[in-house]
């Protein structure tokens, strides 16, 4: 699979091993920033994969932050986006299974290299469970729309 990753500076470190962790899993991750752990604006960089995953340009993307907090909150506002802050491989396989996440969110400061190997591998693994979870992410959606 293809898909958007991006950080802002705390995330960065991390970013640069997810994209390696995606790439020894088969997937080829286009990165849209930040190149450096110079100071950025998360917004910026949380904003370009959340419209391009919403907009149909890629199934799923990934956001990395000091906390994740952050690039979570900013990619729940764009419609379409269902955004994860995820700090295990449970969580993370659970995000997709029953809220069919399309953005994993990421707590780079926080994460070793066996985390993100682990939870990125049970991210890009789950698949939508549907049944009683499409209503509820339904209901999540209709919000958007207001």
């Amino acid at each position: 699979m293809i898909l958007p990753i991006a950080s802002d500076h705390a995330g960065y470190p991390a970013k640069e091993k997810a994209k390696v962790i995606l790439a020894v899993l088969g997937h080829e991750p286009v990165d849209y920033g930040t190149h450096a752990e110079t100071s950025v604006d998360y917004p910026d960089y949380a904003v370009q994969v959340a419209q391009a995953v919403a907009k149909g340009e890629y199934e799923r993307g990934i956001l990395i932050c000091g906390s994740g907090q952050g690039m979570c909150m900013t990619a729940n506002k764009v419609p379409g986006v269902r955004a994860a802050l995820v700090w295990n491989a449970e969580i993370a396989g659970l995000s997709v299974a029953h809220n069919h996440a399309n953005v994993l969110c990421l707590p780079g400061r926080y994460l070793g290299d066996d985390d993100l190997l682990a939870i990125i591998t049970a991210w890009m693994e789950a698949s939508f469970e549907g049944g009683r979870h499409e209503t509820r992410v339904g209901k999540i959606h209709s919000l958007t729309s207001c």
